[in-house]
C-alpha cells in the first residue's frame, strides 16, 4: 500500500519515539544488520538498479550523473562498509552539552536529544538513501528520504532491505520509509507537513537546493552548493600553490568542495600564471578567465574568455574560473561578491596574510594552505556527514551525527519555587 506523505509522516513520528530510547548498542546492532542485509541482497539490488541505469542512458542523461547513479555489487559493499563505520562513532543522544547546579538549588543539565523527523530530498545518488537512513538511525531520528524518481527502482529496492533489516531487529520499520512520487507533489507536501516533519535537509545542485529553501515551511538546513575560491597571495610558494590548486580543482571535481574560481595576486601573476594554465591544461580543465589571465596564454585557444556567470557558477566540472587580482583587499572582496560560503582557500607564507584573510572571510571552512577537498566530516575527523551546511543555523560546516540532534534542559528540583526566591 503506498503511503501519502502525510500519512507516511504520522508513522515516522511514531517509529522516533521508539527510536529516542534505544541504546547504542541497539542502534549499532541494527546498523550492522542493515550492512549485512545489504551485501547478502546485492544481486538483486544491482537488477534493481540496472533499470533506472538503463532508463537514464536511455534518456542521454550525463555520463557523470549516470556513473553517480550505478550501482555494482563493489559499491554495494561499500555502501555497507560505510554503515558498519557508523557504528564505531560516539552516539550523541544523552550527550550533555552544559550542566550547573543555580543558586536555588535546582539542578540543570542540557542534554542532546533527536530531531524527531527528518526529511532528506535528494538527486540521483543511491548511496545518499543508505547514508542518510544509517545517520538518522544512529542520531535516533527517524527518516522521510524523498529521492529522484530517476533512482526510483534502486531506492525502492535498497529501502525494502533496511525496513526488513529494521523489523527483523525489533525495531520499527517505519523508522526508514521511501516518500513515492514522480512529480513534484509528494516534495512539496513534504516541506509543508510543518508539525509532521521536524526538519528537511537537501542534498544536490543548486537549483534544488533553492527550491526546497524557497517553497518550505518546515525548517531548512541548507547544504552544499559551493562557489569555492583558491586565492594565490603575493607570498604565496608557486610550488605550493600549483598542488593544491590541482587537487584543489581535479582529485573529484564533481562534488560541492572543488575549486571552482582561481584568483592571482599580480605581485605573482608573472612567474604562477604561466605555470598554472600548463598544469590545468595538462590536466584536461578548460580555464574561464579575464583578460589578464588571457595574456599569459601561450595559445589564445587555452583561456575561454570569462563573463560574470562564470564567476558565479558552481561547475561541478573540469572547468574553473581565472582572474588577476590587485590585492588581498580585491580578492576578498571577490569572494564575498560571488561565495556560496562553502569553503575558501589562501595560499600563502605570510602569516599577516593569512589571518587577514580567515577573520574577513565568511564560509563555512576557510582554509589555509590545504586543499578545499578537506572540507568533509570525514576528513575533519567528524566520520561519516550528512551534508555540509553552507548556512548559519542550526549548523555550519560539515553536519556530522552530533548536528542531527537538538538539545533540551532537565531540570531537577526539591520543591523550589519563584515565590520562594526573592530575586524573581
Amino acid at each position: 500500500m503506498t503511503r501519502s506523505v502525510t500519512e507516511a509522516a504520522v508513522a515516522a513520528r511514531v517509529a522516533a519515539v521508539d527510536l529516542a530510547q534505544r541504546t547504542r548498542a541497539d542502534k549499532d546492532r541494527a546498523l550492522r544488520a542493515m550492512a549485512d542485509a545489504l551485501e547478502k541482497r546485492s544481486a538483486e539490488l544491482v537488477a534493481a538498479n540496472d533499470a533506472d541505469v538503463r532508463r537514464a542512458v536511455e534518456a542521454d542523461t550525463d555520463p557523470g550523473i549516470v556513473d553517480r547513479l550505478t550501482l555494482t555489487e563493489e559499491r554495494i559493499a561499500k555502501i555497507a562498509e560505510a554503515l558498519r563505520s557508523i557504528t564505531a562513532l560516539p552516539d550523541p543522544v544523552g550527550e550533555v552539552v552544559r550542566g550547573s547546579t543555580l543558586a536555588n538549588g535546582l539542578e540543570l543539565r542540557q542534554v542532546r536529544v533527536p530531531f524527531g523527523v527528518i526529511g532528506i530530498v535528494y538527486e540521483a545518488r543511491p548511496n545518499v538513501t543508505v547514508d542518510a537512513a544509517g545517520l538518522c538511525l544512529k542520531s535516533g531520528n527517524a527518516v522521510l528520504l524523498r529521492g529522484s524518481s530517476s533512482a526510483k527502482e534502486s531506492n525502492t529496492a535498497l529501502v525494502n532491505v533496511l525496513r526488513e533489516a529494521l523489523a527483523d531487529n525489533g525495531f520499527p520499520a517505519d523508522a526508514v520509509q521511501l516518500v513515492l512520487g514522480d512529480t513534484h507533489d509528494s516534495v512539496t507536501e513534504l516541506l509543508r507537513a510543518r508539525g509532521l516533519v521536524d526538519v528537511v535537509i537537501p542534498r544536490g545542485g543548486a537549483s534544488l537546493i533553492r527550491s526546497v529553501v524557497q517553497n518550505a515551511i518546515v525548517p531548512v538546513i541548507e547544504t552544499g552548493v559551493g562557489n569555492c575560491h583558491v586565492y594565490v597571495d603575493a607570498d604565496a610558494d608557486p610550488e605550493l600553490a600549483i598542488e593544491l590548486l590541482i587537487d584543489s580543482k581535479t582529485q573529484r571535481p564533481s562534488v560541492c568542495n572543488a575549486a571552482e574560481t582561481l584568483l592571482v595576486h599580480k605581485d605573482i601573476a608573472d612567474v604562477f600564471v604561466p605555470r598554472a594554465l600548463d598544469a590545468l591544461r595538462a590536466a584536461g580543465v578548460t580555464v574561464h578567465g579575464d583578460a589578464r589571465i588571457a595574456a599569459y596564454a601561450a595559445d589564445p585557444a587555452d583561456v575561454v574568455p570569462a563573463q560574470q556567470a562564470d564567476f558565479e557558477d558552481e561547475y561541478l566540472s573540469l572547468d574553473i574560473a581565472a582572474a588577476v587580482v590587485d590585492s588581498l583587499d580585491e580578492a576578498i572582496a571577490h569572494i564575498r561578491r560571488y561565495s556560496t560560503s562553502h569553503t575558501e582557500l589562501i595560499i600563502t607564507r605570510s602569516q599577516a596574510a593569512a589571518r587577514e584573510f580567515t577573520a574577513r572571510v565568511d564560509a563555512a571552512a576557510v582554509i589555509v594552505n590545504a586543499s578545499t577537498r578537506f572540507t568533509d566530516g570525514g576528513e575533519f575527523g567528524f566520520g561519516a556527514e550528512i551534508g555540509i551546511s553552507t548556512q548559519k543555523l542550526h549548523a555550519r560546516g560539515p553536519m556530522g551525527l552530533p548536528e542531527l540532534t537538538s538539545t533540551k534542559y532537565i531540570v531537577i528540583g526539591d520543591g523550589q519555587t519563584r515565590a520562594k526566591n526573592a530575586n524573581t
